[in-house]
């Protein structure tokens, strides 16, 4: 017994001479052979199919063969469910919007309204409301649904466990997995979660790196421009698949951001050594699974419901009102992307795109209503009846695969919306780090798709 517990004084102090970081695992692995052994000894239980959950399903989706690969399977899935079911819902509320509007025109008509009032009220606030509601409401009413039943069933902590050893190795702490996870929901909700991380300096690595996931605002226009353009001379399910595999790679291309931004902020201006996670996984549960997809599409549609009537309805009607004041030939709007299209060009974008982007602050979800507005300069939001008419309108445009690309790009790592900036800014009480949270993507933003367009016009390849 003497001898056991010598050799085991001297492999630990190997190990602490080292500086491995197998001393830790090494450490709670014991205590938790321990327990487990006097678990054993004292506790009696009934065989049940739970405990064969937890013991062997863990092997598989927790392990460092078979864990990574499965949850990007798990994503590619959800992704490719959301786009294939996503359309037709999305035709009918467009639909159901369109006969809305024709009775709002009758009766604009049948009082004799002006028609400025008409242009701000029916072309420009309806118009832009729904146009946010309709194509973002059914991609989001399947997803979260998804979403919540995995998480029900208790698999997104072990989605954190596999996440864990990229955290901790690129400085930051393993609970930022799960500060990540909730901005694919919303970023400004996931700045608030990052409340569990304890570190003041692991706390701001979560925040300052959280946007690098998209949210809800800028899944829609992700899913719809890869579909448009990257699956292009594809169809049917073949279309789906390739898009899906694309919204995939962007999602896995901010993953891999946020490790190196915290990396590299922890070896600059967040020096530090990240601080142990030690993650209790939950036992498996057979998710409520009506009652979970009634709640989490209630939920959502209601929080996506009020961001557009508080947020997305004002900045339609201040797109609407640029777009019809003139100056010279051209409107406002026309020449705000005049002075922006020389810049936006060397990214990869245009002028309209760049302002789409600037004007969109307050929320995401406007930004593709206010590109279309801009585009047309009709000084109306358009009807778009089909994802058809929406890719015509950008090949007119001048729009090539690349703009695609870079757009969607832009838009997963560029600064973070309105709502997610205050609740930085009350999270951090700091101007420096409310800045820099605002500063930081921006700059990577515009150097990624720099190099990317460059690269791509230097190579002949558009």
């Amino acid at each position: 017994m003497e001898h056991s517990a010598e050799k085991k004084i001297e492999q630990l102090d190997h190990l602490f001479q080292e500086g491995s970081d197998d001393l830790r695992d090494h450490i709670v692995s014991s205590i938790y052979q321990s327990t487990q052994g006097l678990t054993k000894e004292a506790v009696q239980y009934s065989p049940k199919k739970a405990s064969w959950l937890d013991t062997n399903l863990d092997q598989i989706l927790t392990s460092r063969m078979f864990g990574f690969p499965i949850m990007l399977a798990m994503l590619a899935v959800v992704i490719y469910l959301t786009i294939a079911g996503a359309n037709y819902p999305g035709i009918v509320i467009a639909e159901a919007f369109a006969r809305v509007e024709d009775g709002l025109t009758a009766v604009f008509q049948w009082v004799h309204a002006p028609d400025w009032l008409y242009g701000i009220l029916v072309e420009g606030l309806y118009r832009g409301t729904s146009w946010v509601v309709s194509v973002m409401l059914p991609p989001m009413a399947i997803f979260f649904p998804m979403f919540a039943l995995l998480e029900n069933f208790g698999y997104l902590p072990r989605v954190a466990f596999n996440l864990d050893r990229f955290f901790k190795k690129s400085g930051a702490h393993g609970k930022q997995s799960l500060t990540m996870a909730m901005g694919f929901g919303c970023n400004a909700a996931a700045i608030m979660s990052t409340r569990i991380v304890e570190s003041p300096r692991e706390r701001m690595l979560a925040i300052l790196t959280n946007n690098f996931v998209p949210c809800n605002g800028r899944w829609p226009l992700i899913i719809v421009l890869a579909g448009l353009f990257m699956a292009a001379g594809f169809s049917g399910g073949m279309n789906t698949f390739i898009s899906a595999g694309v919204v995939v790679g962007i999602v896995l291309f901010g993953v891999v951001m946020t490790l190196f931004v915290s990396w590299a902020l922890s070896k600059t201006l967040l020096r530090g050594v990240p601080s142990h996670y030690t993650l209790e996984l939950p036992p498996y549960r057979k998710p409520k699974f009506w009652n979970t997809i009634v709640r989490a599409t209630l939920d959502k549609s209601w929080f996506v419901l009020k961001r557009a009537v508080i947020i997305a309805a004002p900045a339609s009607l201040i797109t609407w009102i640029l777009a019809n004041i003139m100056v010279g030939d051209l409107s406002v709007l026309e020449h705000i992307a005049a002075f922006l299209d020389p810049f936006a060009h060397a990214i990869g974008l245009d002028g309209f795109i760049l302002m789409a982007f600037i004007l969109g602050f307050p929320a995401n979800e406007i930004v593709l209503p206010i590109l279309l507005m801009g585009y047309l300069a009709t000084g109306s939001m358009i009807e778009v009846e089909n994802l058809h008419d929406l890719k015509q309108i950008f090949l007119d445009h001048g729009w090539t695969w690349l703009t695609a690309l870079n757009m969607m790009l832009f838009s997963l790592l560029h600064y973070p919306c309105g709502t997610t900036m205050l609740n930085i800014w009350k999270e951090t009480k700091s101007p420096k780090w409310t800045f820099t949270a605002f500063a930081l993507p921006t700059a990577i933003a515009i150097v990624v798709t720099f190099i990317i367009a460059q690269t791509v016009i230097a190579l002949g390849l558009v």
